[in-house]
């Protein structure tokens, strides 16, 4: 890794700073999911219509598009500390400006200003930790940050919904919003101040791009997530369809949300040492799940167990692509990125608007099979980019080596006459 973009990582994992990290993470998916859940009372708060309500979630990613490339590019210079810390306390403000909002509109540039920090949050947190941890340690690291989003939407946004309930929608967000001034404080004291570099090259979209394996990473990761959300999108339809009892859609969720936990594991323990065949393995198994999918139809056990590994897989390509496209963006790694945060929502965007025309066109059952499809793609993608998108991993270096030949041993050493 270029000495522009790194300074030297040090000896010692820095274990309070990932844990603080990955709570950063866990805040800004409860933030981006938690309207979607209170749906029904924002728009009664608010005196609008449920569709309209919806808008609050869909400008908070359709901003992510317009601004994360552009955002990165103009605070490029700054401070990592300190513009993550900046980015808790704009999360925390973002909640708090939504949970006063005496109407629709300023609840939407409430919305707007989280999602700003959204975008910026992702271009800024994975190259940050290759800054702050060992070399050999950066797959692990990963993995503990990612925990958040797993934990995000198997527990935050449940758990947020479950309060607006109890408590009114306004007082959920403004729960959020003292979490994220207690978490700004943590950031500030708890994650190192990584020291500037002088040389450091700024962060150029165009020069990323050029970089050998940034595009395949590009395409591959969010084909991936399109396809996640092509099913996850419509997944209660599916589940009624399937005539699995009505507790099926919640735990369903649940299962997804957990078994990402389990893929980020397997993915921390094997993306320094086997990234390439790993990654191929899980998205092998993520496009076999949803395949067979819809042949569980009256079985909720089997249906189960595919949304495990289709959830554990979901966990897991994050790592996995995280550090491919970090490792082929080079000295351009930021803007590399900005890139996908870009792309995966523009899949995340695409995939919804994918499930539904599958949903029209097939109805429940094929939305698992069309999702599939671009699993296929991704994976295919993988295969053919090795050299520069998704190398081998040092493990698999010596385990595709030959071993050499033993030569005999002389005949005086041997005990030959």
């Amino acid at each position: 890794m270029s000495s522009a973009i790194s300074a030297p990582a040090p000896a010692r994992f820095p274990y309070a700073a990932m844990v603080v990290l990955s709570t950063i993470a866990f805040t800004a998916i409860t933030t981006e999911l938690l309207p979607s859940g209170l749906l029904p009372q924002i728009s009664a708060g608010l005196d609008v219509s449920e569709p309209v309500a919806g808008y609050l979630a869909a400008a908070y990613a359709a901003v992510i598009v317009v601004t994360v490339v552009p955002a990165a590019r103009l605070l490029g210079k700054i401070s990592r500390h300190a513009l993550l810390v900046g980015l808790v306390l704009t999360f925390a403000a973002s909640n708090a400006m939504v949970g006063l909002a005496p109407d629709f509109t300023s609840a939407m540039i409430a919305r707007l200003v989280g999602g700003l920090a959204h975008g910026l949050l992702w271009t800024t947190m994975a190259p940050f930790v290759t800054r702050v941890v060992p070399a050999d340690k950066v797959g692990k690291a990963l993995a503990i940050v990612f925990s958040g989003n797993s934990l995000g939407l198997a527990i935050g946004a449940p758990v947020g919904t479950a309060l607006g309930g109890f408590l009114g929608w306004r007082a959920a967000f403004m729960v959020l919003a003292g979490f994220g001034l207690v978490l700004t404080v943590l950031a500030f004291f708890l994650l190192p101040r990584v020291q500037k570099i002088s040389d450091a090259v700024r962060p150029s979209l165009r020069k990323a791009i050029a970089q050998p394996g940034v595009k395949p990473v590009a395409i591959a990761w969010p084909l991936l997530v399109l396809a996640h959300f092509a099913l996850f999108t419509y997944i209660a339809p599916f589940i009624r369809d399937a005539g699995f009892p009505d507790y099926a859609i919640s735990l369903s969720l649940t299962v997804l949300g957990g078994s990402g936990l389990l893929g980020i594991w397997i993915a921390g323990l094997t993306v320094d040492s086997r990234p390439r065949r790993s990654l191929l393995v899980t998205t092998a198994a993520i496009a076999l799940s949803m395949f067979f999918l819809p042949l569980a139809v009256g079985n909720f056990t089997v249906a189960l167990v595919l949304m495990t590994v289709w959830g554990a897989g979901l966990g897991a390509i994050g790592i996995y692509n995280q550090s491919a496209i970090l490792r082929a963006g080079g000295e351009y790694q930021e803007a590399a990125n900005g890139l996908t945060v870009l792309t995966i929502q523009l899949g995340i965007t695409v995939g919804a608007l994918y499930g539904s025309a599958a949903l029209v066109v097939g109805g429940p059952m094929l939305v698992p099979v069309a999702a599939a499809l671009p699993v296929v793609a991704a994976w295919i993608i993988t295969l053919a980019n090795k050299k520069h998108a998704y190398p081998q991993g040092p493990r698999e270096r010596i385990w595709l080596e030959p071993r050499p030949i033993a030569k005999p041993l002389p005949d005086k050493v041997s005990g030959r006459s």
